[in-house]
Formats: C-alpha cells, sequence, structure tokens
C-alpha cells in the first residue's frame, strides 16, 4: 500500500482556483519518524483562498499566498506533518484552523497546548471564492480524516485517505486498514471517474483510475 515519501509531482500552478506548494520535513508518530514531502493545496482566487494542510514551512506558504486573504486553514488530518505549521501561519494570516472533531485526539499529539480555532463536519460545505467545498468524513489513516471535494471543479483533496496506487498507511496509533477501504469504497468510489484526486503527498490520480483496484487492495495485507 501507498504510504509516505513517494515522488512528488510538478506541482498544480497554471493560474487555475488549485495552486500547489509542495513542503518537506519530518513525519513522526509511535516513536518513529520519515523524511517526507508535503502537498500543500491552496484553493480560491486573486482574492481571497483557503489552505488546505499547513505542512513544514509557514513561511513558503505565506510567500505562496501573497497578499490574498486566507479565509481558512483546513486539514485533511492531524499528523504532525500536516498541521506542525499551522498554529504560525494562522498567526501570520490571522486564519483560523478548522479540523474535524474526531481528529483532536491526534491533534493533541503535536500541539497539546493548543485548540484549533474551529471545527466542521460531515457533509458541512465551506464556500471559497464562489467555489463550494464538501466536507467528506473519510476516517480510517486517522479518526477524523476528511477529504473536500469541489463538485464544480471536478477535483477532490484526499489528504492521506487515497492516492495513487492504494489508500493511505495505516497500521499505526487511531488507524484502521479496514476502516480505511470502506471509507474510500462507499464516499470516494461514488464520485465521478474523472474527478482528479489531489493527494497529500504525491502525485494526483483519478477516482476512475484507482477504484478498479479496490478488490486487490482488499486482498493485500498492509
Amino acid at each position: 500500500m501507498v504510504g509516505y515519501g513517494d515522488t512528488v509531482g510538478s506541482g498544480v500552478n497554471d493560474g487555475g482556483p488549485v495552486e500547489n506548494v509542495v513542503t518537506s520535513g519530518k513525519f513522526e508518530l509511535d516513536g518513529g519518524s520519515w523524511d517526507v514531502d508535503n502537498n500543500v493545496w491552496i484553493l480560491g482566487d486573486s482574492s481571497e483562498v483557503v489552505v488546505i494542510d499547513a505542512a513544514h514551512d509557514a513561511q513558503a506558504i505565506r510567500k505562496a499566498v501573497g497578499d490574498r486573504n486566507v479565509t481558512a486553514i483546513l486539514c485533511t488530518h492531524s499528523h504532525n506533518d500536516h498541521v506542525n505549521a499551522a498554529p504560525a501561519l494562522s498567526k501570520a494570516l490571522d486564519a483560523p484552523v478548522l479540523l474535524n472533531p474526531a481528529d483532536r485526539v491526534v491533534w493533541d499529539l503535536t500541539h497539546p497546548d493548543l485548540e484549533p480555532d474551529g471545527e466542521f463536519e460531515d457533509g458541512e460545505t465551506f464556500t471559497i471564492a464562489g467555489i463550494d467545498l464538501k466536507m467528506i468524513h473519510t476516517p480510517g489513516h486517522s479518526p477524523g480524516s476528511t477529504c473536500f471535494y469541489a463538485p464544480d471543479l471536478g477535483v477532490v483533496f484526499t489528504g492521506d485517505t487515497l492516492f495513487q496506487g492504494g489508500p493511505g498507511a495505516t497500521g499505526r496509533s487511531y488507524s484502521d486498514y479496514g476502516v480505511i477501504l470502506d471509507s474510500i469504497a462507499a464516499k470516494l468510489f461514488s464520485l465521478p471517474d474523472e474527478t482528479v484526486v489531489r493527494t497529500g503527498h504525491g502525485d494526483s490520480t483519478k477516482i476512475g483510475d484507482e477504484s478498479p483496484h479496490l478488490e486487490e487492495w482488499k486482498a493485500a495485507k498492509e
């Protein structure tokens, strides 16, 4: 199954509503530490944006945002490599950090003395620059892992739930392989096949390129 440290593609910075910043640092959990490259996604227009997963380098993310208003920092999940720069970025940009409340137990591993600014629930819609983002709770990689689906753009931001080649890593604290497969099958593979999957690490893919492999993943052991 797909884990961490996969090769990162060239990014998405073509002037459209989706921009990509790749940052590098450490993923740390259960006493282990791994070098990782993370995809930080910026969604919006020339005036306002949201940041999806503030990873490692607040200064690099702030530079990519420029003088645009950041209405929120959205967390697909709360492993340290996806939220370690969130407090600093939040302070610099005066932007609230939001996450699924089921992931608070994971957030507290990295930021035990800092509370996120708010929460979102499964099925909630967040609108930025006229773009609707639907929150899809996809537990398995972590209890509160959430994907953000922009139907008008045909894009879903999956964090570490679904990668090119398979589901995100489990086998660590607060994760479950069977649960992540159920989340992917029921919630992500119900999206249109042409939906572009913007991942937390590595290259993007499409729902229709991954869904034929579900039975292989079910038969495999992580």
